[in-house]
C-alpha cells in the first residue's frame, strides 16, 4: 500500500534504528603470575642502589674520597705506627750504645820493620803515627814515640807533609814539626803521645789508654818514648 492510500489521520511509522556495530572480542588477561613488568623492573632496580649505597656510606658521612669506616682505619693505623715507633725509642734508651770503637792496645810489629821517619799505616785504623826518631828531644836517645792524629785546636785530624817534614791541619792550617810540637796557626799546644813499649814477643805495644802532654813535662816519662 503507497502513501498515498493511508487513512487519514494515523500517525507516520517510526524510523528504523541503524543496527550497532558488533564489539570486537576482548583480548585475554595474561598470567603475570611470579612476573613483573619494565616498569616494576625500573623501579625496583633504582631503588636497590640506595639500598647498596647506605649499607656502606652513613647517611651524614658527605667525604667525597673515603667512607667514615675506611677514615677509621687510617685513623688507627696511623696511631698504631706512631705508638710503635714511640715505644721502640723508649726501649732505645733501655739499653746502652755500643760504638765499634778500635782496642785501646794493639801491637805494631817489630822495630826492625820501621826506618827513621814517620810511619802512617796505623793512622787510619788506631789513629796514631808511629815515629822513629835519632834523637829525641826529650829522652835524649834514639827510638819511637807515638803520636796521636788529632789536631789539639778543634779535633781534626791533620796530615803529614813528608816534602816539608811536618803535620799540616787541613781545617785552620795549624802545623805541627815532626817532634809533634806546634809551631804554626792556631793550635795552643802539641801533639799528644801514646804509651809505647815492647811486649811479650817482643813486638811494639801501643797503648792509646795512657797519653803524654808536652807542656806538662810528660814527654820526659819513659813510657812515652821506647828506646831503640
Amino acid at each position: 500500500m503507497s502513501d498515498d492510500t493511508k487513512p487519514e489521520g494515523s500517525a507516520p511509522a517510526p524510523a528504523a534504528k541503524p543496527a550497532a556495530a558488533p564489539r570486537p572480542p576482548a583480548a585475554p588477561i595474561p598470567d603475570l603470575a611470579g612476573k613483573t613488568t619494565s616498569i616494576a623492573s625500573a623501579g625496583g632496580a633504582a631503588a636497590a642502589k640506595p639500598a647498596v649505597k647506605a649499607a656502606t656510606r652513613d647517611a651524614d658521612d658527605t667525604s667525597p674520597l673515603l667512607n667514615r669506616r675506611a677514615w677509621m682505619a687510617l685513623a688507627w693505623g696511623t696511631f698504631s705506627a706512631a705508638s710503635a715507633a714511640a715505644l721502640a725509642a723508649t726501649g732505645r734508651f733501655m739499653f746502652p750504645n755500643v760504638l765499634n770503637e778500635p782496642p785501646q792496645q794493639f801491637k805494631a810489629g817489630f822495630p826492625n820493620e820501621y826506618g827513621m821517619g814517620v810511619d802512617e799505616r796505623w793512622k787510619e785504623k788506631f789513629g796514631i803515627w808511629l815515629v822513629r826518631v835519632p834523637d829525641d828531644i826529650e829522652q835524649h836517645a834514639s827510638g819511637f814515640y807515638a803520636l796521636f792524629t788529632i789536631c789539639t785546636h778543634l779535633g781534626c785530624t791533620p796530615n803529614f807533609l813528608s816534602a816539608e817534614n811536618k803535620f799540616k791541619c787541613p781545617c785552620h792550617g795549624s802545623g805541627y814539626r815532626l817532634t809533634g810540637v806546634n809551631f804554626e796557626g792556631p793550635a795552643p799546644r802539641p801533639l799528644e803521645r801514646a804509651r809505647v813499649s815492647l811486649s811479650d814477643d817482643g813486638q811494639i805495644l801501643v797503648d792509646k789508654g795512657r797519653k803524654f802532654q808536652y807542656e806538662l813535662g810528660q814527654w820526659k816519662d819513659p813510657d812515652s818514648f821506647l828506646k831503640a
